[in-house]
């Protein structure tokens, strides 16, 4: 059902932008509720139990399956009204992602939240696209950028960066673990740890422009 969605998503915002915007509410509002219950449900699960234990496991495919429909629901916010509730919950609830990207899961399961986080804090709507503004002037993505950087910054401003390990295996084909008689070139995820770097820096960036004091901005 999750892939379904993402899918049809995905196909529709192909379309012409005049045709798919009248499509995406129709297809997304009756689901609005739903879609913010999966993601309650999902993300709150207990992600260092045994069913996430491998990269191959149901649960694991299950959940990167979840992924590919928020990166599609982000996508989807392209009208300049109000978005639904669930074109928005990943800034609003932005804690939840937070919370999986330090814990014990597989790495591949961190890697895209990691990079779909990236997709949040470089995202601009049309019409900001259109200003070519610097900072954004859409006031509903203001609000869930500020409240996705408050989040960032306050496990930042403890010790959630220092949890998250870079995976430093070499790829092998249909695997990323090392092959028998070869020693791992070592070294972090450059990708991951550019991406990191860039949510904080953003997050940061977008804080310091939206602070109305000088004592919040230090």
């Amino acid at each position: 059902c999750l892939w379904t969605l993402a899918a049809i998503l995905k196909e529709t915002l192909k379309d012409a932008l005049v045709a798919r915007a009248g499509v995406l509410k129709k297809l997304l509002a009756p689901l609005d509720a739903v879609l913010e219950g999966f993601y309650n449900a999902i993300l709150l699960h207990h992600f260092d139990s045994h069913h996430y234990s491998s990269p191959y496991s149901e649960a694991t495919n299950n959940l990167i399956s979840f992924i590919d429909l928020l990166e599609a629901l982000l996508a989807s916010r392209i009208e300049p009204e109000l978005p639904l509730r669930c074109q928005r919950i990943l800034f609003l609830k932005v804690s939840y992602v937070l919370n999986i990207i330090s814990s014990s899961i597989p790495y591949v399961i961190k890697k895209k939240f990691i990079l779909l986080l990236k997709r949040c804090v470089l995202y601009k709507s049309r019409e900001d696209v259109k200003s070519g503004s610097l900072f954004l002037q859409t006031p509903s993505l203001c609000e869930d950028m500020l409240a996705l950087s408050n989040a960032v910054l306050q496990v930042v401003n403890l010790t959630w960066l220092n949890q998250i390990a870079l995976s430093g295996k070499s790829s092998y084909f249909g695997s990323s673990e090392t092959a028998p008689g070869h020693d791992s070139q070592g070294g972090s995820d450059q990708t991951v740890l550019r991406a990191l770097s860039l949510v904080v820096l953003k997050a940061l960036e977008f804080k310091i422009h939206n602070s109305a004091t000088e004592a919040e901005i230090k």
